[in-house]
């Protein structure tokens, strides 16, 4: 095992197996009828059953022809190769903080165990406001500042464009998810007047113990919607709702994975369950993603929509506020927080 730091190693029963089973059936949803300023009624109810299907089967799914230009992803993930290529020194210039978790940070815990990865953080749209602390009685807020590098000289101007994109990508589904459940199509725009949302570039270097580490260890994401941009070298694991095995979700060119987070979870009342994820590291190749984390507005109080609840049906979850819980989460590292106290299952009703 040489010089591997001991905190990077998986209990047992959580170790990735050598050979990965390959997903089959994994729903890819071709987005084009929802790509027009007009979009044909019928064609749009078609595209929401069908996703609806697969938030409800899967909890995740893939989407092509989704309306991110090639060119704006292509030079997202050529600034990211470039960033994480710089000395370790450099990209400390720009580390995240307790107080401000935006920026390069390289000892992210997962579960209490330490991930194999290196990340850059930066908040998209608005300045980001949340609350100052994780304290229940801390009413102060504060504003998230992005921290850019000075190298690449343009990585501000290209995060930027490749956010705004992934904004007009995100309330598209929004909007498609509402639908499936029967919803107005707009029911959900109220919640992200303001934001939380925020994109990651993630760097998985080659890893001497793949058997033994994870990239990022099982968990599931605390949001609305999550949309991850893979290299082809893959790594992605999805924990299958059928029969719990871990399936590897093998890349597929120009197509974004999108899996349903845990105010979705809440917001359907368990129709469309957030789905356990995790990252499979490589011996030999470097690896690269960019998961992009859309999120509601600090001040939301998260519980089942009133239209999806009556007698039959009553709500399964207590209400939460989304500022308190997201502030929680980001800091756990800094305070040594266990993170499994922090889930929603903590709001549910039972």
């Amino acid at each position: 095992m040489g010089e591997v730091d001991p905190a990077f190693i998986q209990a047992l029963e959580h170790r990735p197996k050598p050979h990965s089973v390959e997903a089959q059936g994994i729903p890819l949803i071709d987005l084009s009828p929802a790509n027009s300023p007009d979009p044909d009624p019928g064609s749009l109810s078609a595209l929401a059953a069908e996703i609806g299907d697969a938030c409800e089967k899967w909890g995740f799914f893939q989407v092509i022809n989704h309306g991110v230009p090639l060119h704006v992803r292509e030079k997202i993930d050529l600034v990211s190769r470039k960033f994480f290529a710089l000395p370790k020194e450099e990209k400390k210039k720009v580390s995240r903080d307790e107080v401000n978790p935006s920026g390069y940070y390289d000892t992210e815990h997962t579960k209490n165990v330490r991930d194999w990865k290196e990340v850059f953080d930066f908040t998209v749209g608005e300045p980001m406001v949340m609350p100052a602390s994780h304290e229940p009685d801390d009413r102060e807020l504060k504003e998230v500042i992005n921290q850019w590098p000075e190298n690449p000289s343009e990585m501000r101007e290209v995060c930027e464009e490749y956010g705004a994109e992934m904004q007009k990508l995100g309330h598209k589904l929004l909007e498609l998810i509402a639908l499936s459940l029967g919803l107005a199509r707009d029911r959900f725009n109220g919640f992200f007047k303001d934001q939380t949302t925020f994109i990651r570039l993630n760097y998985y270097a080659p890893c001497p113990i793949p058997d033994l580490a994870l990239g990022v260890g099982r968990h599931k994401d605390g949001g609305a919607l999550t949309i991850l941009a893979q290299d082809d070298v893959g790594g992605l694991e999805v924990k299958r709702k059928t029969d719990g095995e871990w399936i590897l979700v093998k890349p597929t060119p120009d197509a974004y994975i999108i899996n349903v987070g845990d105010i979705i979870q809440v917001w359907s009342n368990d129709k469309y369950e957030s789905v356990e994820h995790r990252v499979k590291v490589n011996s030999e190749r470097e690896r690269f993603s960019i998961p992009f984390f859309l999120n509601p507005a600090h001040y939301t109080m998260v519980e089942p929509l009133e239209e999806l609840v009556n007698k039959q049906n009553p709500a399964n979850y207590n209400p939460y506020n989304w500022g308190k819980f997201f502030s929680t989460r980001k800091r756990s590292n800094y305070k040594k927080l266990d993170v499994e106290n922090i889930q929603i299952h903590h709001f549910k009703n039972y």
